[in-house]
């Protein structure tokens, strides 16, 4: 079988601009990474959800750069050409100067080959300032669960026109700060279709509706095994399969089909 190339920021703008849809999912060890690599995923995303399905806290604040860095060094060692995006952790950007110094941990330390961080306008420097020294840039707009007690939960955000407004101007913004990738988390379908459409750089839906360009979950909402009310936008893949090899492959190819995420995974 002949080696994989390697996922790269080019190799989802032409996906993008090709009109195919690209799959993310989070990990955090080498082994699920490997399944994953297996099933066809382009984007793994080492989440600071973490915090919350292996860790068991009932928010992300708690996670540290250590945790990071560990997690996404296992993940690395896995050797896959799946693309490696890592968060960055609550106040781990809160400045220039530290958000370039904890980047380049992650990177050098964690083997992170893009970092992503949450936030619109407020972070649009800090964006700015890690594209211009290399560091590649994943944003993230819309439910953004580092400022889950700001918004005073974990429910949909830009319903109303001037939230909305705001998030498009952000993505906008965003971009133009050089970030590589966006996610959408937790925003009416049409409002991502509306931003999808906006942009040059491909957006990553996660409870967004079918027309970003890609789709992510978390690995263990999708495998059903989260504990607790599983999130109304995640589908259990394992249900219907006879492994988690062929769950996984399942949710690839149902994203790449356009069937996830459908009506009942999306919000108005």
């Amino acid at each position: 079988m002949a080696e994989k190339k390697p996922v790269t920021n080019t190799t989802l703008l032409r996906l993008k601009e090709r009109g195919e849809k690209i799959s993310c999912v989070t990990s955090y060890d080498a082994s699920f990474t490997c399944l994953l690599e297996d099933a066809g995923v382009e984007v793994v995303l080492v989440g600071d959800s973490l915090g919350m399905v292996l860790q068991g806290h009932d928010s992300t604040l708690p996670v540290t750069m250590d945790d990071m860095i560990y997690h996404s060094s296992c993940v690395a060692r896995a050797g896959c050409s799946a693309l490696r995006i890592v968060d960055m952790p609550f106040m781990s950007y809160s400045g220039v100067d530290l958000a370039l110094d904890n980047a380049a941990r992650l990177m050098r330390e964690g083997g992170a080959q893009m970092v992503k961080l949450e936030g619109g306008e407020q972070v649009s420097g800090i964006v700015r300032a890690l594209t211009a020294q290399g560091i590649p840039v994943c944003a993230h707009l819309g439910l953004t669960p580092q400022s889950v007690h700001q918004l005073g939960g974990y429910g949909v955000q830009g319903r109303e026109a001037e939230p909305a407004q705001r998030l498009r101007d952000d993505a906008l913004l965003l971009q133009d700060a050089g970030a590589s990738l966006l996610v959408l988390e937790c925003i009416p379908a049409e409002l991502a279709r509306q931003v999808s459409e906006s942009l040059q750089i491909p957006t990553i839906g996660i409870g967004a509706g079918p027309d970003c360009d890609g789709q992510v979950l978390v690995l263990y909402d999708l495998l059903g095994i989260t504990p607790g009310k599983r999130p109304a936008f995640s589908h259990n893949f394992l249900e219907d399969a006879a492994d988690i090899p062929a769950a996984l492959r399942a949710y690839v190819e149902a994203v790449k089909a356009g069937r996830f995420p459908a009506q009942q995974h999306s919000f108005e």
